[in-house]
């Protein structure tokens, strides 16, 4: 530890600082014996109080911004009073700046982050390449994968999982970067090689307040890129210019609908796939929908400004499989119903995803959505989703989602507010999920289409506090199984 401390000025200390440091963590929880206990005053949670718990088991150093009252003989205590800078340096220190060491990909945007940057992890691993991906599904560290908890993790468990891909050789990363991780200051301190931007629509008002302020956290992704990163933009969205009006990294734009660096046509789409023109050669691509033609340009934009040959890059991106959650679907038996399994959980979102099905749609074919929205999140975009889902499909189901600590019958009345009279004869309401998408599956003709949006991924719903089993994808299987 005296090694770590070495440069560090305006750190007052008491206790001996000839201790080993075998990691840092600022959980109680999880912290084991010879790491740095980070105890920080936070929103909710004081860690001070923790103190003496994770000395008991072991610990003896505390980075903490007030010294406690009972002092240990045995611990050194570092008090901080500008805790954001110590934590940084602290972290830099030991575990040598990561991702110095790697050629670190930020996707960022409302929609199609996870999406894109899991394409790009899979694209650039079939290149030959060793690759790490911080993500809302997963976290892998080459072909090691662990359990992801938050779209992006907070900075101390960041830097250990991007030390932890430079000891397995990763020579790329790509991850998601999420607008509190940005507000939080969760990237402090990283380079990135390249940064994404996707899209932004109405989101997370319930923590940012306003759309300005939303906006404003994506774009100080932007605002600290170095001169020698790249920003790659989708030039269809309104917001794009706002996010590079001050970044001083090269700007590259994607698109399909203005003229752009990267641009294609999607010349052909049904559910076995889509035909894409980029420039004068034609791709083929499993994944549906023009949202994913964005999330395809996105990879190929990526993969060519990281240096990848234009048309290796192609190859590669031809053989990309859809992602979980994402857009997946499942066929039916009998009745030869397909069903949509998707994380739309924003109105522009679900409007999307409806009309990506509605222009693959058979004349005769009709679309069933299920949608619930989640508790104790922005309340604004409920009534949106519900008028999106109505606008769009033929019949709407409104059910729960994660309800949290709400009652999901106050929130499905949320949703039913933004319809009309006449809209409201298009939906049913039914809290219970799998009674939900079971009416669905029994409602539908032959070749319907059931959407059922929302989760995605998840493998639960959360319940007061509580995660019941809950997986949408395996609830329209078993219900396909039983010809229902």
């Amino acid at each position: 530890m005296s090694n770590l401390i070495s440069n560090w000025s305006n750190i007052r200390i008491v206790g001996d600082t000839q201790k080993e440091v075998r990691g840092i963590c600022q959980d109680s929880r999880k912290i084991k014996s010879g790491e740095i206990f980070v105890a920080r005053k936070g929103d909710v949670f004081d860690g001070h109080h923790y103190i003496n718990e994770v000395i008991h088991r072991g610990v003896e150093v505390i980075l903490c911004e007030y010294l406690p009252h009972d002092l240990h003989p045995s611990v050194c205590y570092l008090i901080s009073d500008k805790m954001d800078s110590d934590i940084l340096h602290l972290l830099k220190e030991y575990y040598n700046n990561p991702s110095e060491h790697l050629i670190l990909t930020g996707v960022t945007g409302t929609n199609g982050k996870t999406t894109t940057a899991t394409l790009l992890f899979h694209n650039f691993r079939a290149l030959g390449f060793k690759c790490g991906l911080i993500s809302t599904i997963r976290i892998i560290i080459h072909d090691h994968e662990l359990e992801s908890t938050h779209t992006t993790p907070d900075l101390i468990s960041l830097y250990a999982l991007l030390n932890d891909m430079v000891e397995a050789g990763c020579s790329h990363v790509f991850m998601e970067v999420s607008s509190h991780a940005l507000v939080q200051n969760r990237i402090a301190g990283l380079k990135f090689a390249l940064a994404i931007f996707t899209n932004i629509t109405q989101d997370h008002l319930d923590f940012h307040g306003t759309m300005t302020e939303y906006i404003k956290g994506k774009k100080k992704f932007f605002d600290q890129l170095e001169k020698s990163s790249f920003a790659l933009i989708n030039s269809d969205d309104r917001n794009s210019s706002v996010m590079v009006q001050n970044t001083v990294a090269k700007v590259y734009t994607y698109a399909i609908h203005s003229p752009a660096d990267f641009q294609c046509k999607i010349l052909e789409s049904d559910l076995n796939g889509m035909e894409l023109r980029y420039k004068n050669i034609s791709l083929y691509t499993s994944l549906i929908g023009e949202f994913n033609a964005y999330n395809l340009l996105a990879v190929l934009g990526s993969s060519i400004l990281l240096g990848v040959e234009e048309q290796e890059a192609m190859q590669a991106i031809s053989s990309l499989k859809p992602v979980e959650g994402r857009f997946e679907w499942i066929k039916g038996h009998s009745k030869k119903l397909t069903a949509v399994i998707d994380y739309a959980h924003t109105d522009d979102a679900v409007e999307k995803i409806l009309q990506s099905i509605r222009s693959i749609c058979m004349p005769q074919q009709r679309i069933i959505t299920v949608l619930g929205c989640g508790g104790n999140r922005d309340k604004d975009k409920r009534p949106k989703m519900a008028q999106a889902a109505v606008l769009n499909s033929d019949q709407v189901i409104l059910t729960s989602d994660n309800p949290r600590n709400e009652e999901p019958g106050d929130i499905i009345e949320e949703m039913e507010n933004g319809l009309t009279a006449d809209q409201k004869k298009k939906t049913l309401s039914i809290v219970d999920r799998h009674q939900a998408i079971k009416t669905a599956c029994i409602i539908a003709n032959t070749n319907d289409i059931i959407l059922i949006a929302g989760k995605g991924h998840e493998k639960y719903q959360e319940i007061k506090g509580k995660k019941i089993p809950f997986d949408d994808k395996k609830e329209i299987e078993e219900l396909f199984i039983q010809d229902i």
